[in-house]
């Protein structure tokens, strides 16, 4: 089964110690993060779930980031980084 866990509105660097105590606590499992009501996204909480990311890619698991809000979007282009980084196809 899948964890589903909903992203704060503001993923600055206050957030970032909280996302990083989740992102633990669900390693070894399929995760999708729901960035659907993501307003703010930081430099350092986009370190961080590249990190994530390519942690579960290398521990063969699913870490799925849908929906993304536009600004979530805006951001991570913003932050020098392609959208489709964070698609499915991108993480095989």
């Amino acid at each position: 089964m899948t964890r589903i866990y909903k992203l704060p509105p503001r993923l600055d660097y206050e957030a970032t110690g909280t996302l990083h105590e989740s992102l633990l606590a669900s390693r070894g499992e399929a995760i999708t993060l729901d960035a659907g009501a993501v307003t703010h996204l930081g430099g350092l909480a986009l370190q961080l779930l590249v990190a994530a990311r390519e942690q579960w890619r290398r521990d063969g698991l699913a870490l799925r980031i849908e929906p993304r809000s536009r600004n979530f979007s805006e951001d991570v282009a913003m932050l020098g980084m392609v959208e489709d980084f964070f698609s499915e196809e991108a993480a095989q």
